[in-house]
């Protein structure tokens, strides 16, 4: 049976959610002008609204202040930060007001499962910046860095709404710069030739594929929600015909689930011209390798017609990039000669950014490499 849908319940002071867990969540508007939820939920409707009470007798005395203050320490002092965390993924919302992605749920979950593991029973107002320090040390020092920076981003946000719930005066997550620790390990694209290469050691149905990841710049989960409509084709000035993908959705594996959703996000929504030399690939893994139907996938798993899994895709793809001289390379460095090879055209940053579906200028520029032609373009500096 579905879960009854959360319903928000007019009072006659305050209001009253039933939440999808079944308990009751109470919150009112304050003298402050401002909106105040209890600091636990309800087993029934009964108990919020006994607390609603208590909340309008204090307004009335003139002790409201006194008895929130009051309030506000006593449930941190018997919060721990892994019951804070867990309250705050079930209630975060994006700045949009849609819920946390099932993935990023799915992520937080799990860090607090693993590598916050040491930092959850602590009470919620005694984590110091010091334990802090000693944690992040502990999980870079393993040479877990990118793990160590989204844990501590993550850390750090939920003690920002903490303080913003008046529930610890300060934030002490504060180590400066632990949120961009990064693993060192740069991308190096490929080359057009290395690229071809892979491509010829690929299977057939994959072919086409890895091209539209490599010219189109296509993340793995636009690609492997790319259906039949969401194919159409443009003519060109001179009349060569190309094909336009329009990328509206992803789908991102979380356990052994497939979630389909919007992309990663808002820019990433968009259409995405291919260049002409995809035409006849594209017309041949239409033909061979997709389902007939407008709802048919363009690169589904080889058994049922679901969703590809990426294991699946590195089965075949790990032995075709090592094949051509490249096993460093992951399927996202393909993602990475798209923006390369695009900004050899001449195009702006803005346009890469666009074709890229990045949100901002800074995570374009990071597709964007060097191609070793410095000799090249300094000849073009000597005076004519």
């Amino acid at each position: 049976m579905p879960r009854p849908k959360a319903r928000k319940r007019r009072e006659a002071f305050g209001a009253v959610r039933r939440r999808e867990s079944g308990r009751y969540q109470a919150s009112y508007v304050a003298p402050d002008g401002q909106r105040h939820n209890a600091p636990m939920t309800f087993d029934t409707m009964t108990d919020a609204r006994a607390w609603l009470a208590q909340q309008r007798v204090a307004i009335d005395s003139g002790t409201w202040a006194q008895r929130l203050a009051e309030d506000t320490q006593q449930a941190a002092a018997g919060l721990t930060l892994g019951e804070y965390a867990q309250r705050w993924v079930s209630e975060r919302t994006s700045a949009n007001g849609a819920p946390l992605r099932a993935r990023t749920e799915a992520e937080y979950r799990r860090l607090l499962a693993t590598t916050l593991a040491d930092l959850v029973d602590v009470p919620l107002p005694a984590l110091t910046t010091a334990q802090v320090r000693t944690w992040q040390h502990a999980i870079v020092g393993a040479g877990r860095l990118t793990t160590a920076a989204r844990a501590y981003g993550f850390l750090r946000s939920v003690y920002s709404t903490a303080v913003l719930d008046g529930l610890v005066p300060s934030n002490p997550v504060l180590i400066r710069g632990a949120n961009r620790a990064s693993s060192g390990r740069k991308v190096t694209p490929p080359t057009e030739a290395e690229l071809d290469a892979i491509v010829a050691a690929l299977p057939s149905r994959y072919q086409a594929p890895a091209l539209v990841a490599a010219w189109g710049g296509l993340r793995f989960g636009e690609l492997t929600e790319l259906r039949r409509s969401d194919v159409s084709t443009a003519a060109l000035s001179d009349g060569r015909t190309v094909y336009v993908l329009r990328v509206a959705r992803a789908v991102t594996r979380v356990g052994s689930e497939f979630v389909v959703g919007p992309p990663k996000s808002e820019a990433g929504v968009r259409r995405v011209t291919l260049p002409p030399h995809l035409t006849e690939p594209m017309q041949e893994h239409l033909a061979r390798h997709v389902a007939r139907g407008s709802d048919a996938l363009l690169l589904p798993a080889a058994h049922g017609g679901g969703h590809l899994a990426p294991a699946t895709l590195y089965k075949v793809f790990y032995p075709a990039r090592k094949a051509a001289g490249r096993p460093d390379l992951p399927w996202h460095g393909l993602r990475h000669f798209a923006g390369t090879r695009y900004a050899q055209t001449g195009a702006t940053t803005r346009e890469i950014q666009e074709r890229l579906g990045h949100s901002t200028h800074v995570a374009a520029m990071r597709y964007q490499h060097t191609t070793g032609r410095d000799a090249e373009l300094t000849a073009l500096m000597a005076p004519r």
